[in-house]
């Protein structure tokens, strides 16, 4: 029995880019793109809606405001993210400002300065943290306790 698996399946293919924003592109304003991808390798100032995926290339720029499903960024984004999905930044990427996700995937590199909140976080972890910041003690939570060993896991 495997520990690990992969969860994909092997025919499934990365998705469709629909709209291109090029390298030597400067955009400002505001750009809806519906369920269709995005994918910038130049720079956007403003803006973004999406109800797909938004990809920020390696020497992309994305400056403003970001709603998307999901957002991978292998370049750099400034601003406020709502990312309804999952927010994926990967080792060359750069996330910098208020960040609002349903998952959160950062590759090794990758980095996120700033504050990242889940979306529908319960509403018990959040009052877990209210005596801190009304200037109380903080509370020590009880880690989650794995149910193995780590040497008992096998490799596949």
């Amino acid at each position: 029995m495997a520990v690990f698996r992969n969860t994909k399946s092997k025919s499934e293919s990365a998705p469709a880019i629909h709209s291109l924003l090029g390298k030597d592109v400067t955009f400002t304003g505001e750009l809806h793109t519906g369920a269709r991808s995005l994918r910038i390798e130049g720079v956007v100032d403003g803006v973004i809606h999406s109800l797909g995926e938004v990809s920020i290339a390696l020497g992309g720029l994305a400056k403003g405001t970001i709603f998307a499903k999901h957002l991978v960024v292998t370049g750099r984004a400034e601003g406020t993210m709502k990312i309804t999905d999952c927010l994926e930044i990967h080792g060359t990427g750069y996330v910098e400002g208020d960040v609002e996700v349903g998952s959160l995937v950062v590759d090794e590199g990758g980095t996120l300065q700033g504050v990242c909140v889940r979306k529908d976080q319960p509403k018990a972890a959040q009052s877990d943290l209210a005596p801190a910041a009304k200037g109380g003690q903080p509370q020590a939570i009880t880690p989650i306790q794995p149910h193995g060993r780590v040497n008992d896991l096998k490799k596949v």
